[in-house]
């Protein structure tokens, strides 16, 4: 009840912290203490940052003596610290609705922008694209090239927060298309065509046959070579030179060519998700240059020990969304279809969902022509 309380909103400015904001309305340093420690577990007051909401409630006299201070860390949650007979802080959760809702559009300048013209979040951008992403290249994304997309939002006070999921999607792309129908399998959900094929290729887990680890992803490590500790962001196989390596997946060769430091490699493009790297070759192999396109399995080169290194080994580098990440650590997607056993069920469950894809219609933009005059009468000002 803050009837007999004045409230006050505001934003926390730079390098501003809490004893600075409510020492102004009479808490002393004592009750900032107190309310420091005991709000510890609930969030920690030193990580206010600027431009951050706040409200506070204080008392209407001349003290202004604040009983509560409110502070948004999230569009979701709010702390609140209490200030008035007891000290203590609670995180309180807004009510997030979630409603499902249907866009369609075709792409004029970026998937990014189209997604935006739609009023639609940015969140979506990045969900969209990992489930095509190894149907359509979103980096040679045309001029033309369609989407339609169901999914459920969440959203706090009429802000969206969050997207909950994707309940079905299409895409064109170079006139060519794509439906994807979410199921959950035993294993857990994921996307399927309109026959139940998934949409995700699977990677090979190393890329030689046989070897062993001779040092890990870290980002810290003494490099045998250079001797002093610097970041390893990659997977080290010892094997002997000459040794052949595969590509880990279907892609595109963006490099292939001789380092001082990586010594012969290849970069391969997987898909707008993956990207793999091989160094240290003894050789490339020959045909592999950047624009060819690999199999997975296929030999791309040969183990060996050019640039800055101290014996034959592979260094084995994943990116994962622009990201250098630990390639043993990355969950890798499964390529299995739907099983023959649930085959019908899905049928059902896509049919519905495509059906209702293909009724979704795109938006045209209109152009708007300025009106010609057909005689004097109609321009009185030639």
């Amino acid at each position: 009840a803050i009837d007999e309380m004045e409230v006050v909103d505001g934003k926390v400015k730079w390098n501003q912290n809490l004893s600075e904001i409510l020492t102004s309305y009479n808490v002393s340093y004592q009750d900032l203490y107190t309310l420091s420690n005991r709000a510890k577990e609930v969030y920690d007051v030193r990580k206010l940052k600027a431009g951050s909401s706040y409200t506070i409630i204080h008392a209407k006299d001349s003290l202004k003596s604040a009983q509560q201070f409110i502070f948004e860390p999230s569009l979701t949650e709010y702390v609140v610290y209490n200030l008035g007979d007891s000290i203590y802080a609670e995180l309180k959760e807004k009510p997030i609705e979630v409603s499902e809702r249907t866009i369609a559009a075709e792409i004029n300048s970026s998937l990014y922008n189209s997604i935006l013209d739609q009023g639609a979040s940015p969140l979506l951008v990045s969900q969209l694209v990992d489930v095509f992403a190894w149907q359509v290249d979103f980096f040679r994304i045309a001029r033309g090239d369609k989407f339609k997309l169901v999914f459920e939002e969440e959203t706090v006070e009429g802000e969206t927060v969050g997207i909950k999921r994707i309940k079905g999607a299409y895409f064109e792309h170079w006139g060519k298309p794509y439906y994807a129908i979410p199921y959950e399998t035993e294993e857990k959900l994921d996307f399927f065509d309109e026959e139940g094929n998934s949409l995700r290729k699977t990677l090979l887990r190393a890329p030689l046959t046989y070897s062993r680890i001779s040092s890990r992803y870290s980002l810290r490590r003494f490099h045998p070579v250079q001797k002093r500790y610097k970041a390893h962001l990659g997977t080290d196989y010892a094997a002997p030179t000459g040794t052949p390596i595969r590509t880990v997946g279907d892609g595109v060769v963006l490099e292939a060519r001789y380092h001082a430091g990586n010594g012969n490699y290849v970069k391969i493009k997987h898909n707008s998700n993956y990207t793999t790297q091989y160094l240290h070759m003894s050789k490339i192999k020959k045909g592999i240059r950047p624009g060819v396109k690999v199999r997975q399995g296929q030999t791309i080169g040969f183990v060996g020990s050019t640039g800055l290194a101290n014996g034959p080994h592979l260094c084995f580098r994943f990116w994962k969304n622009g990201r250098q990440v630990d390639a043993l650590k990355v969950d890798l997607p499964s390529s299995s279809g739907i099983a023959e056993a649930e085959l019908a069920a899905f049928k059902v469950h896509s049919d519905s969902i495509k059906t209702f894809l293909d009724e979704i219609a795109f938006e045209v933009e209109e152009t708007l022509l300025a009106k010609i005059p057909s005689s004097e009468e109609d321009n009185p000002n030639p």
